[in-house]
This record gives structure tokens, C-alpha cells and sequence, in this order.
């Protein structure tokens, strides 16, 4: 299985931000470098019903992407929550996985989850869990 790396503090960050929401999908942009993500970009929800999807609307994805940029940074994952199912890919977020070259992480907020983080790579209407590396 591969895996992604991220830095423990952006681990704790994006965790602490979507347990911050429990009750609306958080969302936001993972980048860094050289295979390893070192910051998060929270993101707002726009989405019509925040507690059952996530959308980053336009207008901030190009804000972030070009603080992406600026920070000298590559784009090298998306996060969001589910905050009422389970942390896997459901239909729609296949569906709406643009950034083939991404790893998409699913977090739940919920206290006692067992695997409170995942991360998959999504291509051609295919999941495949990715191992997650915490350094």
C-alpha cells in the first residue's frame, strides 16, 4: 500500500478543525513538498447542506490555490469530514474527485473512531486506501 506523508502538525490541525465542526463536513487543501504535507488550507463549506456534502466554491479555491503558490508549495491533497457515515469515499465524492494526482483524506469527528483518518487515491471512478505517514 502506498503511503502519504503529512507532519504531525499538520496531522493535529486538520483533526483539530474538523473536530471543531462535528456536525458539518469540513473541508480544505493539503500541501507541502517533496511528497510530505506541512500546512493545511482550511477551506469553507459552500455547499448547499454542509452536514451531507462539501464544496469549496471557486472563488476560494483560487484564493488558496495561489496562496499555494506563493508559498512555493504543491497541491497534494483535499480533506473533508463525514461527519454522519463512515470515513470512505461515498458515490459522490468519486464522482466529484478532479485532482487525480491528490490523496483524498476522509475524517470522521467522532470521538471514538477507530481509524479516525484515511486517505485515498481516487482515479477513473476508483478508491484505493493509501497508508498514512505521520512524521
Amino acid at each position: 500500500m502506498f503511503a502519504i506523508q503529512i507532519r504531525q502538525e499538520s496531522f493535529n490541525e486538520m483533526l483539530g478543525s474538523v473536530r471543531d465542526q462535528p456536525f458539518e463536513e469540513s473541508c480544505g487543501l493539503l500541501a507541502g513538498r517533496d511528497g510530505v504535507i506541512t500546512r493545511i488550507f482550511e477551506a469553507k463549506n459552500a455547499a448547499s447542506d454542509p452536514a451531507r456534502n462539501y464544496e469549496i466554491a471557486p472563488q476560494e479555491l483560487f484564493r488558496l490555490m495561489r496562496e499555494i503558490r506563493a508559498a512555493k508549495l504543491e497541491l497534494l491533497g483535499i480533506y473533508h469530514s463525514h461527519p454522519n457515515g463512515k470515513n470512505e469515499p461515498s458515490a459522490r465524492d468519486i464522482e466529484l474527485a478532479y485532482y487525480p494526482d491528490t490523496a483524498y483524506f476522509i475524517i470522521s469527528p467522532l470521538p471514538g473512531a477507530a481509524r479516525p483518518v484515511r486517505a485515498f487515491s481516487i482515479r477513473d471512478g476508483r478508491a484505493t486506501e493509501l497508508g498514512i505517514q505521520v512524521i
